[in-house]
């Protein structure tokens, strides 16, 4: 049994994408920057991420239950377990499993359902592991969605405009399934781009709106930069609406940086330099 430590521990259910910032390779710093032990599941290996024209990949499913066993083996359990991007509609089983082993009376389950962007789903996602996911809603504090994936858990069909009554709507949606936390990301309103923040208290439910004017271009992995910050700061027990606008300040400082560096879009935001250490 490994002995218990002050320190938050956290397991990360996600890809590794060797070039292109984003998913565990974005993460792991991030949270550890934040003071928290991240611990990486990898449901996946990519050479790059699927923005780039082509790319190879190698599917773990079939290694990750002998991974998670050397785990329980050791005794281990999580203050908060991380779910991001699957290779497989089969990962689901392996995943609820997890959550039961693994899991403390107040381990803290986050989803980051990521399936898609602009009304479709990315390359190389199936259909059967976007619907399987939806089994995962139950399981889960607090969920990440942007507006396609919103849409898709939902059951609403997807459209990129919608009155704030409709998007609070869907929230209401998505909550009732199982987290009382939400919050929708990168909706558009106009000139700027929202994040809707729903929080339920028992039959009520705080409603707000974090507005910000757009930083500069859209970019991969922007959603595993916030949705890990949300991961850290909920492990730390912050306030969520906080938490969503540190991170949506800490997103546009990256994207607004990126720009002046001219980092190519496809390799994500430069989130490094801000994570600099004293030596």
């Amino acid at each position: 049994m490994i002995k218990k430590t002050m320190q938050k521990k956290i397991a990360i259910i996600n890809d590794l994408s060797g070039f292109g910032r984003c998913s565990l390779s974005v993460q792991i710093p991030i949270l550890s920057a934040m003071g928290i032990q991240a611990c990486p599941i990898p449901t996946g290996i990519f050479s790059n991420h699927t923005g780039y024209p082509d790319y190879t990949k190698k599917d773990l499913t079939g290694f990750m239950p002998e991974y998670i066993k050397k785990w329980k083996d050791l005794g281990l359990s999580f203050d908060g377990i991380y779910i991001g991007y699957l290779t497989s509609s089969s990962q689901i089983k392996i995943i609820k499993e997890f959550i039961k082993d693994f899991s403390k009376k107040d381990t803290m389950v986050i989803l980051d359902p990521v399936m898609g962007d602009e009304g479709t789903l990315y390359s190389g996602y199936s259909k059967n592991t976007a619907n399987a996911l939806k089994d995962l809603l139950k399981y889960s504090a607090i969920i990440t969605p942007n507006a396609t994936e919103a849409c898709f858990l939902s059951g609403v069909l997807y459209k990129e405009k919608r009155s704030i009554k409709e998007w609070c709507e869907i929230a209401e949606i998505l909550s009732s399934e199982g987290p009382a936390k939400c919050v929708i990301t990168g909706l558009s309103m106009g000139s700027m781009i929202g994040n809707l923040c729903y929080e339920r208290n028992g039959k009520k439910a705080r409603i707000s709106i974090v507005r910000k004017k757009s930083a500069g271009r859209s970019r991969p992995g922007t959603g595993d930069v916030f949705s890990g910050i949300i991961a850290g700061d909920a492990l730390m027990k912050k306030d969520f609406l906080s938490s969503i606008k540190k991170a949506s300040d800490f997103v546009a400082k990256c994207i607004a940086r990126s720009d002046e560096l001219n980092i190519p879009v496809s390799d994500g935001v430069c989130f490094e330099e801000f994570l600099k250490i004293k030596m």
